[in-house]
């Protein structure tokens, strides 16, 4: 689906023509109309188009990890995460208003789809129902990042007005669950899985998605037993999609592996249409970036076992402080970048990395760490998601992807855990999979062994991190288990690069502070409540 249709420009032109008719019983000829406009299946594509285009951001996708305890955005406050991890925000936050009505937008394009694509008719009946399936899933993610954020929010599935937009309520959360809940039930009726799309068609959301989704859902409400059901559906039914680990984690981001049998949900992005540059603020400086303004955390990097399974503070583990980045989980070099490094460039050539203050035999030293450079505030840079074929400025088409077979195994293993059912059999599909995918060979790491159910929780939760590291799930991890009043107060750290004084030597780059109070949700705009005196604040704020 790496397409954009000429009718999107005709859409938004629509879009802002319909409120300025004045006589609704004519229509003007020399513009789109409501009457006139939903008359071609093209044309309904374009607005469902416009609805894809609007259902997450890339900017998002990154930055999100740096308002968790995985990363730091430390130029600048992008898309406001700096200010959410160290606590310094209020209801006036730029990121809050916008990705409220970032959501808003496209739940208002989604209704408007739904409530007009029956103009069009001429129109295949199964491909109007899949259409419509598509829109409704839309509309439903949108539903539930802002329930993920706000608790209680403005619940309505049709298009509503100016006038009454400034009088709409917040509807319990509970309640936006269950709509969201039942969408992605009936839009999986009419979804095709995985396989049934032509090539034409790759990318657009299939029964997979919307049953994946579903489960992401149950999951950040803890319904465990419905979270191994809906996990069930992939792993043991081909009949709602075929998925599968992707052989090789590192290639699981590369641009030739696009649509690969992993991916469930992905971000779709085209080349010189729609495309993203995040990674000329976050690769080395050395290979081309700029600056950098999102760095991963020491915290992360240690999450990282040792390639015979045990923690880096475990006895025996075999961890060397001064050299820590050899026998590691092999998913770390493919996520972070540290001192000597070796980057590879497009041509397969090597570009050693010297972030170790002191360590660079150059002239410019670009990546060293220190204080105040726009070199990285951590010592780290990400490889994750660097696209070799990127152009000038890191300039990317490379589809982000949302949803991912490993995560419906990692969403089972919590479940299973929780209910007290994580046994051999289920380590073996989910965790065990994983880390043999990742490259462990060392029996210790891979097998099952009896521990209690608060070590096997700590053991699963540790592997959702580092399976999904800068992928943009962290924030929502943290904060689903209340454990972000834990990870997010005190300093976020950087390498072993500062005084040997303060932390051991570990760079202090950031701190933090999260009020359990009021933190695990956001508040509610403050020019939102400005304009509708019947949105209630949330607690704290």
């Amino acid at each position: 689906m790496k397409k954009y249709s000429t009718y999107k420009t005709a859409f938004l032109v629509l879009l802002a023509s319909l409120s300025a008719c004045k006589k609704l019983d004519l229509a003007p000829t020399n513009k789109f109309t409501d009457s006139n406009f939903w008359t071609t299946t093209e044309k309904a594509n374009a607005v469902l188009n416009t609805a894809y285009s609007q259902m997450f951001s890339n900017d998002y996708f990154f930055y999100n990890e740096g308002a968790s305890d995985n990363a730091y955005n430390g130029r600048g406050d992008n898309q406001g995460a700096a200010s959410l991890a160290a606590g310094t925000y209020d209801p006036s936050l730029g990121r809050i208003k916008q990705e409220w009505g970032y959501h808003y937008s496209g739940i208002k394009t989604c209704n408007i789809f739904l409530e007009n694509v029956d103009r069009v008719t001429v129109m295949d009946a199964a491909l109007k129902a899949r259409m419509k399936a598509e829109a409704r899933f839309i509309r439903a993610f949108h539903y539930f990042m802002l329930e993920t954020w706000w608790g209680d929010v403005p619940l309505f599935d049709k298009d509503i007005s100016i006038d009454e937009s400034k009088n709409v309520a917040r509807t319990p959360k509970a309640q936006v669950v269950d709509f969201v809940l039942k969408e992605l039930d009936a839009a999986a009726t009419d979804l095709p899985v995985n396989t049934a799309y032509k090539d034409a068609d790759r990318g657009r959301i299939t029964k997979g998605a919307a049953i994946a989704l579903k489960a992401r859902v149950l999951l950040y409400e803890s319904r465990w037993q419905e979270v191994a059901i809906t996990c069930e559906k992939l792993m043991n039914d081909n009949s709602n999609g075929t998925y599968s680990l992707f052989p090789s984690y590192e290639g699981l981001f590369l641009p030739q592996n696009e649509y690969n049998s992993e991916v469930i949900l992905d971000l779709e992005f085209v080349p010189d249409v729609r495309t993203y540059s995040n990674f000329f603020d976050m690769a080395p400086l050395a290979v081309g970036a700029r600056l950098n303004a999102l760095a991963p955390t020491q915290e992360l990097v240690d999450s990282y076992l040792m390639d015979n399974g045990k923690k880096i503070t475990d006895s025996g583990s075999g961890y060397d402080e001064n050299n820590p980045y050899v026998n590691r989980d092999p998913r770390l070099t493919n996520t972070v970048v540290y001192n000597l490094y070796k980057w590879k460039k497009p041509d397969n050539s090597i570009q050693v990395i010297y972030t170790k203050p002191g360590s660079d035999p150059g002239d410019t030293k670009p990546d060293e760490y220190a204080p105040g450079k726009v070199s990285s505030p951590t010592g780290y840079y990400t490889r994750k998601y660097y696209d070799p074929a990127s152009a000038v400025n890191f300039q990317s088409a490379l589809n982000l992807i949302l949803i991912r077979y490993a995560d419906v195994l990692l969403m089972y293993a919590e479940a299973k855990n929780e209910l007290n059912q994580l046994d051999a059999g289920v380590w073996d599909k989910t965790v065990k999979a994983l880390r043999t995918r990742a490259g462990f060979t060392d029996a210790p790491a891979l097998n099952f062994s009896a521990a209690s159910q608060t070590d096997l929780r700590n053991i699963v939760r540790n592997e959702r991190r580092v399976e999904l590291a800068m992928e943009g799930l962290r924030v929502f991890d943290i904060r689903r288990w209340r454990t972000a009043e834990t990870v997010l107060n005190g300093w976020a750290h950087g390498a072993k690069f500062g005084p040997a004084s303060v932390d051991n030597g570990y760079i202090r780059a950031n701190l933090r502070t999260f009020d359990k109070g009021k933190n695990y949700l956001w508040p509610i705009p403050r020019d939102e409540r400005a304009v509708d005196p019947n949105l209630t604040q949330n607690p704290g704020w």
